[in-house]
């Protein structure tokens, strides 16, 4: 009878095998210590308290409550929340066996009791309990930060446990979670033998930390090892960081692999192809993968093909594939597929079909999450569609998102692109203890500097500080920009020094550029252009910028070696051509102008002819 018990349980038949039990019991068959362990799990698996209240009560009558039994009842009461009669039975043991500590621990953490599990660890160290690596491997989810990561750390040394595989390889995994790269990078060479789990944790949590490079080093030395095979779950990290990393060609390598070891092309491999392929610019290559899963494929797979067309400009074939998931009746889209849809749209600014399928979505009764109303607030900015975007704030008011920091700073800068800072300003008042990132505050400074009021975008800036909120790169960007738009050289060569030297940032090529700009409306071309010179990555902007800057000045001179340079840059530009021609014209150096133009006639450049579009609310 314990046999067929316990083979039910190991078939996943938990029902059949509490049934049998119940018999047994009813008919007052002898039991035994190997029964219950089945049971117990049993009881676990299907939640159910009652029959596990009996099971403990039975054990109890027949005089079977031993250091075995308890351990087992105590993880089923952990398994079924019960967590204050697992803690009085694990309190009546006098000296608990790791076993127990163990499940009481794994326990805590299953729970949410962070704390709770993390301080019995502790007392087990301080008790100088022995543990094992079962127990390090539990308590690794536990740790809030690094410290207490180190401090595990250090008693999986203290225990000789450390370079045991299913502990340094949780240990690791802890440490890529917290960035520390070098110190998952020294656990993993330390470890002398490394199984797949352990590879893939480290191959993992190196494409997490965008160190795909190394890890792909690291997938080519676990291929020659014979005792350490890639799996697909190998397969689906590398790919990932494929994607991430735009490795197209060892993406492709990696596909001949799978089919050369011939791993089953199920959803979840199928669904890191395609995102690989897709991500790469490949779209025709993930469709081709996409067509091949066949019914295999989820509707995760479904997503993926969906937002790769979107991400390849394919947006057609995203909406036959939206059309054709929903008539194929398997599976209907869920919220990730309309996420994709609206957020593709809006990214390749085509706003009125973003809100068009928002609507629909709507009508299906699908309830919009955070992400999809950020993309529909930052469609209703590029359209300037206040209408939409006050609707949408109604909205997100509705189902009381308000407090989302994500989402009102998406809603500021909203209305600020519509033109409306006092209603941005509103949301912004909102918040009475305002939030410590600095997007939220600046969505703020660059409104109002879009809007004109460069007083308003300083003074946010010093609330900002009052606040002890730090500023970061994009804050710079923000204010340096207000002070191009009112050509406020000084204030702005403050700022460029109070981010360098004030806040130790690093100048990007976005601030050069719009330094040079600065000087370049101001008049102050030459230093305009030293600045330029200086610059290690100038983008065609900022020598548009500048050539434009020559314009307004009249400035033939600079502007020629501007223009040379942004030929070189962009040499099927027109653009260029015609703003030199303006300057030798505004100068009346007619020679200069025919000059121009026959340069543009011998390398077959014309003017573009220019459009106008008018949006009515």
């Amino acid at each position: 009878m314990r046999h067929r018990i316990a083979r039910l349980v190991k078939d996943g038949l938990y029902k059949e095998a509490i049934v049998l039990y119940t018999r047994r019991h009813s008919v007052s068959l002898p039991q035994t210590n190997f029964t219950f362990p089945y049971i117990l799990k049993a009881c676990a698996e299907l939640k159910s308290s009652t029959h596990g209240q009996m099971l403990h009560a039975s054990l109890f009558k027949s005089g079977y409550i031993n250091k075995h039994t308890t351990t087992d009842l105590t993880n089923m009461y952990m398994k079924l929340g019960l967590i204050e009669s697992a803690t009085k039975l694990f309190d009546e043991i006098p000296l608990p066996s790791v076993s127990l500590l163990n499940v009481v621990i794994s326990g805590f953490l299953q729970n949410g009791l962070f704390e709770e599990g993390f301080r019995l660890f502790k007392v087990i160290g301080i008790a100088d309990l022995r543990f094992d690596s079962v127990t390090v491997a539990s308590v690794v989810s536990a740790c809030r930060d690094s410290a207490d990561g180190a401090q595990l750390h250090c008693f999986a040394v203290k225990t000789g446990v450390e370079m045991d595989a299913d502990a340094a390889t949780s240990l690791m995994t802890m440490y890529f979670n917290s960035k520390e790269l070098d110190s998952a990078e020294m656990l993993f060479v330390l470890i002398e033998h490394k199984h797949v789990i352990c590879y893939n944790a480290y191959l993992s949590g190196m494409v997490q930390n965008d160190a795909v490079e190394s890890a792909l080093r690291v997938f080519i030395e676990m291929r020659s090892l014979s005792c350490s095979r890639p799996n697909p779950v190998t397969m689906m990290s590398v790919l990932s960081g494929c994607g991430d990393g735009n490795y197209m060609r060892f993406g492709r390598q990696l596909h001949g692999f799978i089919v050369k070891v011939g791993f089953k092309l199920d959803a979840k491999l199928a669904t890191s192809l395609v995102d690989m392929y897709s991500k790469c610019g490949l779209w025709q290559c993930a469709y081709g993968v996409f067509r091949e899963t066949g019914s295999d494929r989820s509707l995760v797979t479904w997503n993926s093909m969906i937002a790769g067309m979107m991400l390849n400009d394919q947006s057609e074939c995203a909406v036959d594939l939206f059309l054709e998931l929903e008539r194929e009746g398997a599976s209907r889209p869920d919220l990730a597929t309309w996420n994709s849809m609206i957020s593709g749209f809006e990214q390749l600014s085509r706003n009125d079909d973003a809100i068009l399928f928002f609507r629909k979505m709507l009508s299906c009764g699908e309830v919009p999450n955070v992400r999809c109303l950020t993309s529909l607030l930052a469609a209703c900015s590029s359209l300037s569609e206040q209408r939409y975007g006050r609707q949408i704030h109604a909205y997100v008011l509705r189902l009381k998102l308000i407090d989302d920091e994500f989402l009102a700073t998406a809603i500021i800068d909203m209305y600020m692109k519509c033109g409306l800072p006092s209603l941005a300003y509103a949301v912004f008042s909102q918040f009475r203890i305002k939030p410590v990132d600095a997007p939220f505050w600046n969505a703020m400074i660059s409104g109002y500097g879009r809007n004109g009021d460069s007083k308003a975008s300083f003074d946010m800036f010093g609330k900002m500080i009052e606040n002890k909120v730090k500023p970061d790169s994009a804050t710079f960007s923000c204010l340096l920009t207000v002070c191009s738009q009112t050509g406020e050289v000084h204030e702005g060569f403050r700022i460029f020094r109070l981010m360098t030297v004030g806040y130790g940032l690093n100048p990007t090529s976005k601030h050069m550029n719009i330094l040079i700009d600065l000087l370049g409306r101001s008049g102050r071309l030459d230093e305009a252009l030293e600045v330029l010179r200086s610059t290690d990555e100038s983008s065609a902007a900022a020598f548009a910028s500048l050539l434009g800057a020559c314009k307004q000045f009249l400035d033939s001179k600079t502007g020629d070696e501007i223009a040379g340079r942004l030929m070189e840059l962009e040499p099927g530009n027109p653009i260029p051509f015609v703003i030199l021609s303006n300057i030798y014209a505004g100068q009346e150096k007619w020679r200069d102008v025919q000059r121009i133009r026959k340069m543009m006639e011998k390398k077959g450049l014309k003017k573009l002819t220019a459009i106008s579009a008018i949006g009515a609310a």
